[in-house]
Formats: C-alpha cells, structure tokens, sequence
C-alpha cells in the first residue's frame, strides 16, 4: 500500500460511515458531493477543466451532478474506492498525485464533524507532506495578502506570499501548514503571529492551488 492508497481507503470508510448527507469542508459540498467530485477527477477527464477554469466550471458541475443522479452513494464510493483511469494504469502516479489530493480531502470530511482532531501520523508521512508543502509554497500562497513564513514544528521553513512588506509567521505541524496551505485556515491547529489585521487578512484569503 501507498499513503494515496491509504488515504483513499480511509477517506471512503468514512463515506460509508456517515452517509451522503454529511458536511464537509468543501463549502456547499455533502460527502456525496466531494465523492462526485472524486469519482469525476478520476473517470470523466473532459470535465476536469471546470475544476480549475471558471468557464468550464458549469460543465464540469453538470457532469457531477450527473454522476450523483446516476450513482447511488455505495456505489458511488465504491467508484472512488478504486484508483481510475491514468491513475489506475500507472500507480506510481496515484501516489505523486493523489496523497495530498486524498489527504486534504479526508480531513475535509474529519474537520467538518464534531470534536475532531489531528491524527497522529507516521515521521515518513509527516516529512513528505512536509517535502510537498516546502516544494509548493510559492503556488498555493500565491494570493495571501501578506508574506508568510512557514515554521515546521520538528524543522523546516518555507516562504509564500508577497516577497516585501508584513509578514506572518505560521507554526504548525506539517499536516496542518497543509490545510492551512490549501485554503482551510479556520480548521487547523496552527500559531499565527504578526500584526492582528495581517493575521485575519490571511485566514480568511482565497489560498490553495
């Protein structure tokens, strides 16, 4: 096993635990809709577009929608449950792509319930997850307000945002500067310091890829 295949593994016990109907942190999104959207990345490549390009985000919301009216939830995990398309052919780049792709949304859905907390993950994870968030700092910062200092607690620094003016400085274990990274800066146990007004601009900026 992979840590994408872990993590996918994990993410659809989950599904199957609490049902279609559960929040998650995708905003407006149920498990169903996040398993949609999984299932959809993976086997319908002409809606992928809509994923990141605004104008072709309504096709890919209709064919997601679609899968959702075609497949009941079971099935629909069960979909996701296994690894498609590209990614089903050549696992090497399941796991290049997907362990932050599956990692991010299994906390989407763990963040999302009561009484949630950080899993306790294996020093090899933790240091790749550190590995990918040192890498692609520049990327998923891009649109914070202000410069930001990533600290690893365990080692590691990493810089986004602005390269002049205020800055803040994050501290958090690897897992968590990766949500904070990719947008869900409200759900993570992280230290924040710098000028109060700099520090609410950027929990509430647009961040990830």
């Amino acid at each position: 096993m992979t840590y994408a295949r872990d993590e996918r593994s994990a993410l659809c016990d989950l599904f199957d635990r609490l049902g279609p109907d559960a929040p998650t942190l995708c905003t407006g999104w149920t498990t169903y809709d996040l398993a949609a959207h999984l299932a959809l990345r993976e086997r319908r490549p002409d809606a992928m577009g809509g994923i990141a390009l605004k104008p072709l985000a309504g096709y890919t919301a209709s064919v997601q929608n679609g899968l959702k009216a075609k497949h009941p939830f079971p099935e629909l995990v069960g979909l996701v449950r296994e690894p498609g398309g590209v990614y089903g052919l050549l696992p090497f780049l399941d796991d290049a792509v997907n362990t932050l792709e599956f990692f991010v949304h299994h906390e989407d859905v763990r963040r999302a319930q009561p009484s949630w907390e950080p899993r306790e993950l294996s020093d090899d994870l933790e240091r790749l997850i550190w590995k990918r968030v040192a890498g692609g700092a520049r990327l998923m910062l891009r649109k914070a307000p202000v410069g930001v200092v990533l600290h690893r607690l365990g080692g590691g620094v990493a810089l986004g945002g602005p390269r002049g003016g205020a800055r803040v400085e994050v501290t958090g274990r690897a897992a968590e500067l990766l949500m904070f990274c990719f947008g869900r800066q409200r759900h993570t146990r992280v230290e924040l310091t710098g000028d109060p007004e700099d520090v609410e601009r950027l929990r509430g900026a647009s961040l990830g890829v």
